[in-house]
């Protein structure tokens, strides 16, 4: 009973999944959309817009004298009202962009944008708590200080291991009331990777508490409390395309066909 239950389970999944496939690959086809294409006040950003908000932007503040990361950039919502006059009359609507910016690093600008008049309508810094979403790059960049970390090699080296397999990733600290909070602070925690085993989480380096500042790109906390065993990679696959049954059954393929087409339409960014 429970094998058919998960074998059921397994077969909606697949069918969701087929489903959402097919449905990002029709929304694809119809490529960007120009602004004179809009065909809803809450229309996603096109690409010439994010082009010509980084130029607004950058306008106000060069490169030359300033230091620009882009934590954020979408569309600022029309109130509602605005919406229901468009939809019973054909109201335009404002077309305003929502920019979260960090300039020079300590200062996090949240900046409205009106697209059609090319012109910035508020330009604010943020003073509460919290900071904008990490950017991939910084993530990336954080996750490989450890690497060529002094202490953090020699703790490798204490425990056996090989530098050379150790991967990291990064964790937010958490808010804990403060009335102002320090400088972004990210958890960096390392694992072990084999030349075939994937699942790295399994494998954590414990012992180990590294902090690093991202506003200044280096460790500022670090203790090697105590040395753990790491598990070994033998047992922890969990890929459908290595598993073998019993923990992978083949599961036998099907076809779906609707004489009639699908049972939606896509305009736009509009489905119905």
């Amino acid at each position: 009973m429970h094998i058919a239950a998960a074998s059921t389970m397994k077969n909606s999944f697949l069918i969701i999944f087929f489903f959402c496939s097919f449905f990002l690959f029709q929304a694809s086809q119809a490529g960007p959309i120009h602004p004179h294409q809009l065909t809803h006040p809450l229309d996603p950003l096109t690409k010439q817009e994010i082009t010509l908000i980084r130029t607004i932007v950058l306008k106000k503040y060069p490169t030359k004298t300033y230091t620009v990361n882009f934590h954020y950039v979408g569309l600022d919502d029309p109130e509602k009202s605005q919406v229901l006059k468009w939809v019973s009359s054909g109201t335009p609507t404002p077309r305003n962009a929502f920019v979260i910016a960090m300039i020079n690093t300590a200062e996090t600008h949240e900046i409205v944008i009106n697209l059609r008049s090319s012109n910035i309508l508020s330009d604010k810094i943020h003073n509460g708590n919290g900071f904008p979403t990490l950017t991939a790059e910084e993530q990336t960049e954080a996750i490989a200080l450890p690497l060529s970390y002094g202490p953090f090699i020699n703790s490798v080296r204490k425990r056996g291991l090989n530098i050379s397999e150790v991967v990291c990733s990064t964790f937010t600290v958490g808010w804990y009331g403060e009335t102002k909070s320090r400088s972004r602070a990210l958890r960096i925690e390392c694992f072990m990777k084999s030349g075939y085993d994937v699942n790295i989480y399994v494998r954590p380096i414990n012992g180990i508490i590294i902090l690093a500042n991202i506003d200044e790109m280096k460790i500022v906390e670090y203790s090697d409390r105590s040395m753990e065993p790491v598990p070994k990679a033998e047992n922890t696959e969990y890929r459908a395309s290595h598993m073998k049954p019993p923990f992978g059954p083949n599961l036998h393929s099907f076809a779906t066909h609707q004489p009639q087409g699908p049972g939606f339409k896509i305009q736009g960014h509009t489905v119905r």
